[in-house]
């Protein structure tokens, strides 16, 4: 994904929202965009969906995107299931698997007691869990998270924070705004500021908020093909060669979960030996 001297601007006369942008973000990547208020970080997420054409410059894409928008609206005459069948239907997917995926999203918010329930009977935190399972049934190539977060309750945040490095982990490329400046903190690949003038700047990601002196987890996998792991994976997991093809991933315990969950769902294929927690240095 890549953008080339990218401005946007309202009307001939308008002010510039954003100006001269260049971004390119690969496959396997998971992007933060940050910014003041009214910066023009939700346009910038808009350009890159397609959503909205640039001014000047050009947004080239590896295929369909996915998005969740800063607002979504509840006001639609279907239920949560069919809703999201829907959605699965105009990304290309066949019924079946797009009710599959549907249920599995479902459940993994809590929400699979609601699937039949209108949306416009749902809470606003049940409704923006349909709001991002309705991007992540796509798999899309590119996935888009304009304050996905807001609305959700603590165990909702963290399965999304998984699905966003996820996601990444199995080659997609991942553009994330939120108003939580540790939101991903450790996961992502790289960090740009919009600024006042409407130009990208790279930024300082913060460090990860994980307890150096905390519980470690390791995960032993084979990889029959031999293929390298994904650079990054949840948690920035250490990695000790055990001979062959095996591997032995330490991670923080925290994001443990997080991590099988990329390597289960990821690419290369792997073959879980062995979970443990780590009792002692070895």
């Amino acid at each position: 994904m890549e953008l080339t001297a990218v401005g946007k601007r309202y009307g001939r006369g308008g002010r510039w929202i954003l100006r001269d942008v260049q971004l390119a973000a690969g496959p396997g990547e998971l992007v933060r965009i940050a910014g003041a208020n009214g910066s023009g970080k939700s346009t910038l997420l808009r350009l890159v969906a397609g959503i909205e054409r640039p001014s000047t410059g050009r947004v080239v894409r590896p295929g369909a995107a996915a998005y969740v928008p800063e607002r979504f609206p509840p006001a639609l005459p279907f239920d949560a299931a069919s809703y999201l069948l829907r959605v699965g239907r105009v990304h290309g997917l066949s019924e079946a698997v797009a009710r599959r995926r549907s249920g599995e999203w479902l459940d993994r918010f809590g929400i699979a007691d609601r699937a039949g329930t209108p949306l416009s009977r749902l809470s606003k935190g049940t409704c923006q869990k349909v709001a991002v399972a309705q991007a992540l049934i796509a798999e899309a190539r590119v996935l888009l998270l304009d304050e996905a977060w807001t609305g959700l309750d603590p165990g909702a945040r963290a399965v999304l924070d998984e699905a966003a490095a996820e996601r990444a982990a199995a080659g997609g490329t991942v553009l994330f705004v939120d108003h939580d400046p540790a939101r991903l903190a450790g996961r992502t690949s790289a960090a740009y500021l919009v600024g006042a003038d409407g130009g990208l700047r790279p930024a300082q990601e913060p460090p990860e908020a994980v307890d150096p002196g905390g519980p470690v987890m390791e995960i032993e996998v084979d990889v029959p093909d031999g293929a390298p792991l994904p650079e990054r994976l949840p948690g920035a997991p250490e990695a000790t060669a055990l001979g062959g093809t095996a591997v032995r991933l330490a991670v923080p315990a925290a994001h443990s979960d997080a991590l099988l969950r990329s390597l289960l769902l990821g690419r290369p294929a792997v073959r879980v030996l062995a979970v443990r927690r780590r009792e002692e240095e070895r």
